[in-house]
């Protein structure tokens, strides 16, 4: 049993890949930039919300919408190293990464 209690506390404390994502059309080329503390998770919520038609950015919905999800590729672009220092600010990390990322790709950013 404590064995189990563990590991569950090894996975709370386990940090999730941070960093910037992009998802992008593959026909017209557009992309749609984002950051977040948890990569996975986030590229998730924004293929569920463009599945269910109800995803926030109205452009990228629109193109989803036209052109169908296999014309779209969601790539991690840039992430955060992780450090050993606990109290670490991983969140001031993403906004002038994220910027840089929206002037290299030309592409608004949402964080």
């Amino acid at each position: 049993m404590s064995n189990k209690r563990e590991l569950t506390k090894q996975y709370k404390q386990t940090l999730s890949a941070m960093g910037v994502y992009v998802i992008r059309n593959l026909v017209d080329q557009h992309v749609f930039l984002g950051a977040s503390l948890n990569l996975e998770g986030a590229m998730n919520r924004d293929r569920f919300e463009l599945g269910l038609k109800s995803h926030r950015h109205k452009s990228l919905l629109q193109d989803w919408v036209r052109l169908g999800a296999e014309n779209f590729r969601f790539e991690v672009v840039d992430t955060i190293k992780q450090r050993d220092d606990p109290p670490f600010d991983y969140k001031s990390e993403l906004a002038p990464l994220l910027a840089l990322w929206s002037e290299e790709l030309g592409s608004p950013a949402k964080l």
